[in-house]
């Protein structure tokens, strides 16, 4: 308990949560603009991340900031709708990408890698607008004192989530530990299932992200390995560069406000360990957030050419198919 009284997560007041259905698949043509009076607003569909990514569109539809823009944003599934993804779905299966391939969402965030790996796979015409504007951690988690260094973790399982930045980021901690060869990934669920796996035994390490580093090391796990990423912004061909412009400055202006007060929007996130977490013991070492920027060809490459070598892409894209100029 924090000061006294629990402080119960919600959703953002001023959000429209609907539920994703397969109905909801159709042509943005059908819903491109929403008339309120003599003000036109352009609609711009989310589809849900993990909240720790989500936090700046949260923020940003709560206080007002997109409407202030004349964009009407809102998220087309809920994080329950999110919730029901599963190991065995492919990657294009998950709610946020078959949202964006089926037409159901305009934009969403995903590791930077993969949103690389994500254009490729897909039919949807589509791009990388911008990094995200949440850096966050991932960390190798358990509760195995034999498992201290990345160097312990030799031939060790970790589960991860797979082609997420949970699985890219736990070859990047032990590549140069152990060597390729001897990283052991094991897929698995959203990170609140491998947290749970972790927590009954079931696993002896997992990747995960806030708020489950905070829950963990507040339960007695500790830390192996952790390491920051940013992410990219997939956005339809549809939205203009001015859309964009309008969407991403009220995005930058939600991030200021979370950096003003990052606690008064940190049930958001401590929301999705489901009321294990108090909002003040989210812990503020894991994740920051700062304005999106460009991803410009020079980082763009390196991402690339270590996608390459380690088998994950074919290597036939350039930065100027796949990111916005």
């Amino acid at each position: 308990m924090c000061g006294g009284m629990r402080i119960f997560p919600s959703l953002p007041r001023r959000g429209k949560i609907r539920p994703y259905s397969s109905k909801n698949c159709r042509s943005r043509s059908d819903r491109d603009i929403l008339r309120i009076g003599r003000a036109v607003m352009t609609v711009v569909k989310i589809a849900p991340n993990n909240p720790v990514f989500d936090l700046p569109v949260i923020v940003g539809i709560e206080e007002g900031l997109f409407a202030g823009a004349g964009l009407d944003v809102s998220f087309s599934a809920s994080y329950a709708d999110r919730e029901k993804d599963s190991v065995e779905k492919p990657v294009l299966g998950r709610l946020k990408e078959e949202l964006f391939e089926c037409g159901s969402a305009d934009s969403y965030n995903v590791c930077e890698w993969a949103s690389i790996d994500r254009l490729e796979r897909g039919k949807r015409s589509g791009k990388v607008a911008a990094l995200r504007a949440a850096i966050a951690a991932q960390a190798i988690l358990t509760f195995d004192e034999r498992l201290q260094t990345p160097r312990d973790m030799f031939d060790i399982p970790v589960v991860v989530q797979e082609l997420t930045g949970s699985h890219y980021t736990t070859i990047q901690m032990l590549e140069s530990a152990i060597g390729r060869e001897h990283i052991n990934i094991r897929p698995g669920g959203l990170p609140q299932k491998r947290w749970e796996g972790l927590k009954s035994g079931a696993y002896r390490a997992v990747a995960v992200m806030e708020p489950f580093i905070s829950l963990g090391l507040m339960e007695g796990a500790h830390i192996i390995a952790a390491s920051f990423y940013r992410g990219g912004e997939v956005v339809a061909a549809e939205l203009t560069p001015e859309q964009r412009k309008a969407y991403y400055d009220a995005e930058n202006r939600a991030v200021d406000l979370i950096n003003a007060d990052f606690y008064k929007y940190a049930h958001h996130v401590a929301a999705h360990a489901k009321g294990a977490l108090e909002p003040c013991e989210l812990l503020r070492a894991f994740v920051r957030y700062k304005h999106v920027d460009y991803y410009d060809e020079t980082l763009f490459n390196r991402a690339y050419d270590w996608m390459k070598a380690q088998g994950l892409t074919d290597g036939q894209s350039q930065h100027a198919a796949l990111i916005v100029g």
